[in-house]
């Protein structure tokens, strides 16, 4: 089960590769690129960190599925009309079951509990950053739209608690990921951020 919502986010982060590779007016070669980096980034990070072979070098059913996703949703692209915030949709799907997979990982490691945290926040969120910086963009949608980082680190917390409580790892996973992607598209659709340094500093600036 886990592995299966595994590739539903890896699928999801390719789509979010080809989706920012057609805003910012790449050819089909730069769309796939960028398919590849929004997918499989994190997880290569995460598994450098734990001193592991990356799963997608030896994982041809992965490779495929980016592939074959990154394909279909040019094809996709080249007859029909982008949707509106389709990206922002695609990415909190990616995020929030690459983040929970990330979590487990680390559980699986017998890494500290903070390292989890960290493991989980760091494969939710790379590809996107590297994404983004190839795409031109910066700063990346990590550091303008807050409630993205947090909304992973939530999810790793919660995936962490849950199984502390023993919770099994399919229940766990099914609810982490639901508050990574309640909290980001709440985030998006109320248009929540938080307050930027500048911001504190002008309201202590007021009330002295």
């Amino acid at each position: 089960m886990l592995h299966a919502l595994y590739l539903v986010g890896i699928a999801a982060f390719a789509a979010s590769g080809v989706l920012a590779a057609y805003r910012a007016n790449m050819d089909p070669f730069g769309g796939l690129v960028l398919a590849f980096a929004a997918a499989v980034s994190g997880g290569t990070l995460r598994d450098t960190i734990l001193n592991r072979d990356p799963v997608w070098t030896h994982d041809w059913v992965l490779l495929t599925l980016i592939i074959c996703v990154g394909v279909g949703t040019m094809i996709y692209l080249r007859f029909w009309q982008l949707p509106h915030k389709s990206l922002l949709v695609v990415d909190a799907v990616g995020l929030s079951v690459v983040t929970v997979i990330g979590a487990r990982a680390g559980i699986e490691a017998g890494v500290t509990p903070l390292a989890v945290i960290i493991l989980a926040v760091l494969t939710g969120v790379t590809g996107e950053v590297i994404r983004d910086v190839l795409c031109g963009e910066f700063p990346p949608l990590l550091l303008r739209e807050d409630v993205y980082a947090i909304a992973a680190l939530a999810g790793a917390c919660c995936y962490l608690a849950l199984d502390h409580l023993g919770a099994g790892a399919t229940p766990a996973a099914a609810v982490s990921a639901g508050v990574v992607f309640a909290l980001r598209m709440g985030a998006v659709y109320f248009g929540v951020h938080l307050p930027r340094p500048q911001q504190l500093g002008d309201r202590g600036g007021d009330a002295g």
